[in-house]
């Protein structure tokens, strides 16, 4: 077929009419826009795996001392440990139980040694073998009192040229243990005798 007109202005013409510039400028646009989404996406992916390999680490360094702690504990360990402890529970009891028993005791003892001290106390005040004369009575009446306080380890003696006794020497023969004690007006007998007696 023959045309009126050269081709190839016949095809200038048809492009020139279709004014495509538009189209090319936004698929520039469309094409810059994908390329930043997939930089962005590979920054995204690169932060993820080296997130990941940082939880592997982790992991394997948690798993390795779990391992590590899971061989390290021995079940006949930890029950010769409880076994030892309970020993020395009862021990502890039993000893406790031995100290309260003891107390007991000795405050039994105390209480017969006061008493027997009340009765020479009244002998001696009302005229029994110890009022033979009234010098002889007390000596004696003193005499047995440091006798039997030397019994309980107390030993009493006169300091600084005082014409009382203000001074007490315990010794504590179980516990090897020596304390001196000085007397003051300051703190009653009930006071001394408790404290002697919790020394004892």
């Amino acid at each position: 077929m023959l045309l009126d007109e050269d081709p190839a202005t016949l095809i200038q013409h048809t492009i020139g009419n279709f004014n495509i510039t538009p189209d090319k400028l936004a698929v520039g646009r469309i094409n810059e826009s994908l390329s930043a989404l997939q930089q962005a996406r590979d920054l995204q992916i690169r932060e993820t795996e080296s997130a990941l390999k940082k939880l592997a680490r982790t992991h394997t360094t948690l798993t390795n001392h779990h391992q590590e702690t899971i061989s390290s504990h021995s079940a006949t360990t930890h029950a010769s440990e409880i076994a030892t402890l309970d020993t020395q529970k009862f021990r502890i009891a039993k000893t406790a139980s031995d100290f309260e028993i003891e107390s007991e005791r000795l405050a039994s003892h105390l209480a017969d040694l006061q008493s027997r001290l009340q009765e020479l106390e009244l002998q001696g005040n009302e005229g029994g073998d110890f009022n033979k004369s009234a010098g002889s009575a007390v000596n004696d009446e003193m005499a047995l009192r440091l006798k039997i306080y030397r019994g309980l380890g107390l030993e009493a003696e006169k300091e600084g040229g005082s014409a009382e006794y203000n001074k007490v020497i315990v010794r504590n023969g179980k516990m090897g243990e020596v304390h001196i004690v000085h007397l003051e007006n300051n703190f009653s007998k009930f006071f001394y005798a408790n404290y002697f007696w919790n020394i004892v």
